[in-house]
């Protein structure tokens, strides 16, 4: 964030109690700076002061004119927020505070109102949708999985209090909605705009008998919320229910073609297994990050603003949709309370349009430029373990875990079980695919390449190839149309694909690299393919396709994984912007039992299969693992996320095996 801010700037903290210690944490790496520490009990300030070098106050008015802070940090009890955010206002000073900005919407909207009118910022936690879990499903929601999102449920399972918090006194006097239901109504109103209606709500007052203090207000509340952005959420808000059940911080989300489901909304580190999204039909998988995630820190919302005032801009983006959250937690106790339906007023709060795409969508413009591809793919190939299987179901599960880069090809006779796959409800939208295909070697003749690749491409129901590649470099002779292999028998398929001479040799056709790659040309020159590539080559046929082609190609795959590491290739490749994708990272006899790699998963918390994909993405290239086991699916995408150390690479390196041979 210094680059954003570019210099230090000054704040005041207001409340010194535990939460201010978290905001403090991160002012060592922070390029904000403390400048006092206020808190009605002197010893709190004091502390907080002395770590920091900074002054101590016990009356806010004094601090603020003592202190040359412009930025005030509102850490105090729920009940203070508004009467603290008010003064640090009058006083000219841009505020960030913690939940709730306000008990009643009224005094909300017009701190909010007041911070407009003086040109101030005024920011809000909880800013978890920018975290990096909750930042991850929004871009699951972006990519369509779900269709229109319908239904959902989220819990705030807040706890008692009084068994977990050493002044559980401010949290007994506002009740669940204003401390706990403000994560997931931020997280929802970030995503789907601002709620509409509180069709229904009630609460309750049910505490322990045996308990020295209870709550002044109601301690479970349940309220069921229409948004504008399409879904209707039953939310439960509750001091009894234990902040460790089964729900805690719990969300799911229905829609017309799948499901999602968030374990913690209010999470600032991304913990494995807490996303999850089911087709229709089918079970939740695990949804794994894909590339290095770093926590948020509680001080990064305050840095966020402080930029914005640096550019000239201060935000208030964050407050406005603190003023509506306090909008409907008011609402839902009005409904409770009449036993009847309450508007909502949306303050001028809209969806975040800040949400990317799950993958940046490839680069369209010409078949001459490299693709752009996710860090990790998923293959299709039919063969496993000595048979040919269906891998419907896997390719189903990689999709719902992630994955986002198909490698297909006609040999594998399956494309039509992935086309019914990518038009089937819950499918990724087109745009977020990255889908490969391969046309075989006994089709590289124009008329047969060009048949093969119409037919690919009506039987995955796509326009065009992401990428189009030859399978393999030399031509064998054409023995008939592939379409559909999988449902021919096996020595037919077989027949097809490795045509013989009389002596049982391979038949190859007379047909040259040259003018093999002159006719794939042709399908980039038609928009069947927005670039072209070819599958296991050496580095002296990728060089006459760069001395002879037309176009450059703009991907390679071949067989990579530390045995055979082909590093003068992939460096070759890399020189000249050509991406690298390595099939069969895993398949390597003997592998994944090797000592070394068990000792590096070990400090990483990766199997040996997944410090392979992460050695692979590590080093610039695209692995496309291929497995028919869930666990297995997932675990190999969460390892892309991983970055393995030179040290552990060069250890790695010791396993290149020059005699390797399948």
């Amino acid at each position: 964030m210094s680059s954003v801010l570019g210099i230090s700037v000054n704040c005041l903290f207001v409340g010194a109690g535990a939460i201010a210690e978290e905001y403090a944490s991160g002012l060592a790496s922070s390029p904000l700076s403390l400048a006092g520490a206020c808190d009605l009990e002197a010893a709190r300030a004091d502390a907080l002061a002395a770590e920091h070098d900074c002054r101590s106050f016990t009356d806010l008015e004094t601090a603020l004119a003592a202190v040359d802070a412009p930025i005030v940090v509102n850490l105090t009890s729920h009940a203070a927020h508004a009467t603290v955010t008010r003064t640090a206002l009058d006083a000219n000073r841009h505020v960030y505070s913690q939940k709730p900005l306000a008990l009643d919407a009224e005094t909300a909207a017009d701190l909010l109102a007041t911070a407009r009118r003086k040109g101030l910022a005024l920011g809000c936690a909880p800013e978890t949708p920018q975290a990096p879990l909750q930042r991850r499903a929004s871009r699951l929601l972006a990519d369509g999985r779900l269709g229109p999102t319908r239904l959902g449920y989220a819990y705030a399972h807040v706890g008692r209090v009084t068994d977990w918090h050493d002044r559980p006194d401010s949290f007994l006097e506002i009740g669940p909605l204003y401390d706990g239901a403000v994560y997931p109504l931020t997280l929802l109103v970030s995503w789907f705009g601002p709620v509409e209606e509180i069709r229904v709500a009630d609460s309750l007052d049910i505490w322990p008998d045996r308990a020295e203090r209870s709550p002044s207000a109601p301690s479970h509340v349940e309220a069921t919320l229409s948004f504008a952005g399409g879904p209707v959420v039953r939310l439960t808000a509750s001091f009894y229910a234990p902040h460790r059940s089964r729900e805690f911080y719990g969300l799911e989300l229905h829609g017309d073609d799948g499901s999602l489901s968030l374990q913690n909304v209010g999470a600032m580190d991304d913990v494995a297994g807490s996303l999850q999204f089911g087709g229709v039909g089918r079970s939740y998988t695990t949804v794994p990050p894909q590339s290095p995630t770093t926590d948020t820190q509680y001080l990064d919302a305050v840095e966020r603003l402080a930029a914005s005032v640096n550019a000239g801009k201060p935000s208030r983006a964050s407050g406005r949709r603190g003023v509506h959250v306090v909008e409907i937690c008011n609402a839902i106790e009005r409904a409770a309370t009449d036993g009847s339906p309450a508007n909502v007023a949306d303050h001028g709060v809209t969806r975040d349009q800040s949400v990317p795409p799950v993958v940046t969508p490839p680069d369209r413009s010409t078949a001459r430029q490299s693709p752009r591809l996710p860090p990790v793919g998923f293959g299709c190939s039919r063969y496993r373990g000595g048979e040919y299987v269906d891998r419907l179901k896997s390719i189903a599960t990689a999709l719902d875990a992630g994955y986002r880069f198909l490698d297909s090809a006609e040999l594998y006779g399956n494309e039509h079980r992935i086309g019914e796959l990518l038009a089937a409800p819950g499918t990724p939208n087109r745009d977020q695919l990255f889908v490969l295909g391969k046309v075989w070697r006994t089709n590289h003749r124009q008329e047969h390449l060009l048949q093969a690749c119409a037919g690919s491409l009506d039987e995955l129901g796509i326009d065009a190839f992401d990428c189009y590649t030859l399978h393999w470099p030399e031509a064998w002779v054409h023995q008939g149309e592939l379409s559909r292999l999988a449902e021919q028998p096996v020595e037919q398929q077989e027949a097809l694909t490795f045509p013989e001479t009389d002596d049982g040799d391979i038949a190859t056709a007379d047909l040259s690299l040259e003018q093999a790659w002159e006719n794939l040309e042709v399908v980039a020159d038609r928009g069947w393919a927005r670039s072209l590539g070819i599958c296991n080559v050496s580095r002296s046929q990728l060089e006459t396709i760069l001395d002879t082609g037309g176009i450059d190609p703009a991907l390679v795959q071949i067989e990579r994984h530390p045995y055979e590491p082909q590093t003068d290739l992939v460096e070759f490749c890399h020189e000249r912007g050509i991406r690298v994708v390595a099939h069969s990272p895993l398949s390597a006899p003997g592998l994944l039992s090797e000592p070394v790699l068990g000792e590096i998963g070990d400090a990483y918390d990766l199997s040996a299969a997944g410090v392979v994909v992460a050695w692979n993405v590590s080093q610039g290239v695209v692995p496309i693992p291929s497995s028919t086991m869930p666990a297995h699916i997932v675990e190999n995408l969460r390892a892309a996320s991983v970055r393995l150390t030179a040290e552990d690479c060069d250890r790695i390196a010791t396993l290149e095996d020059p005699d390797f041979e399948r």
